[in-house]
């Protein structure tokens, strides 16, 4: 192959996302011609919602998987916490590339922690899954949506529309905005999301060649993790609208999976933990979403989605 075009949305980290992996693959492979086709999703143009009632993160990916399809494109960078749980049949989720700082951040330009902030306080998330546990440990706290890109959310934050807001740090450090951070959130307090912090590189589940040039960019520790943390959200039938959250650490060949279903009040939070070896990174998952399930996670999720 003489020539690869990468698919990407065009906020500024997925840009980023996007010109990383095109200069991993630029040393990898000098003579070859690798561009970038960037794109607006559907998730980028409405930001008047918060995903949970817009249909959630599948709206981050539709539009890339299409170019794949059409042949405009040969691979898709993306947040792996932006890819849905199940992939259509045709694509692939091929390469899971060395994670970052997995965990949430807290900014503020008055407050040094949620701990510091004085009841009433408004909080800024996207997210459900940080919502829930912000509500479930702060509940003097008042927590409204967040939705735009990181550039977007930090102004509204400088305007005084909130009192401290909630990022992932790998955003945060990749675009080299660091220095906003006041604390990063330990995954008691606020457990990450499936894959939060790794990149995911989507092929067309046949495009063998290209899956063979991109083999190099997997990172063996991070895929078992991220493994695990999406097999526990899939086997829950995870999406945007039920706070959900997986987070798997490996060490000596062992993974400890930690797995959390809330309401979005933070009224029921349930939590589960387990471990197995790396080759059973996909079991790990399951079991722990078992483990969940059988302390009320189906009924809850259903609740919730009801309410939604």
């Amino acid at each position: 192959m003489q020539k690869l075009v990468i698919a990407s949305r065009e906020s500024v980290l997925a840009m980023w996302q996007a010109k990383h992996i095109q200069s991993r693959l630029q040393q990898l492979y000098p003579e070859m011609e690798i561009s970038i086709l960037g794109m607006t999703t559907q998730g980028d143009q409405i930001l008047d919602k918060t995903l949970s009632k817009i249909g959630g993160k599948g709206l981050f990916v539709k539009e890339l998987e299409q170019a794949l399809l059409d042949g405009r494109a040969d691979l898709a960078v993306h947040s792996i916490k932006d890819v849905p749980m199940q992939l259509p049949e045709a694509f692939a989720l091929t390469v899971i590339t060395e994670r970052e700082d997995p965990s949430d951040a807290f900014v503020s330009n008055q407050y040094q922690s949620l701990a510091d902030m004085p009841a009433g306080a408004v909080v800024g998330t996207s997210s459900l899954r940080r919502e829930a546990q912000v509500r479930a440990r702060y509940p003097q706290l008042e927590v409204k949506p967040l939705r735009g890109n990181v550039q977007t959310r930090l102004r509204k934050l400088d305007e005084g529309q909130y009192d401290g807001i909630l990022l992932a740090t790998s955003g945060l450090k990749r675009l080299e905005l660091e220095g906003r951070i006041r604390t990063t959130l330990v995954p008691q307090e606020s457990l990450p999301a499936a894959g939060q912090g790794a990149l995911g590189i989507e092929t067309l589940a046949n495009a063998l060649e290209i899956q063979a040039l991109l083999a190099p960019l997997n990172d063996a520790q991070t895929a078992a993790c991220v493994t695990a943390e999406r097999a526990l959200a899939r086997a829950l039938n995870g999406s945007c609208q039920v706070p959900l959250a997986a987070y798997a650490t490996e060490e000596n060949g062992v993974l400890t999976l930690n797995g959390l279903v809330a309401h979005p009040d933070g009224s029921v939070v349930l939590t589960a933990q387990a471990q197995a070896p790396v080759a059973y990174a996909d079991g790990l998952g399951r079991a722990v979403a078992k483990k969940l399930a059988d302390d009320g996670a189906h009924t809850l999720i259903q609740a919730v989605l009801a309410q939604a």
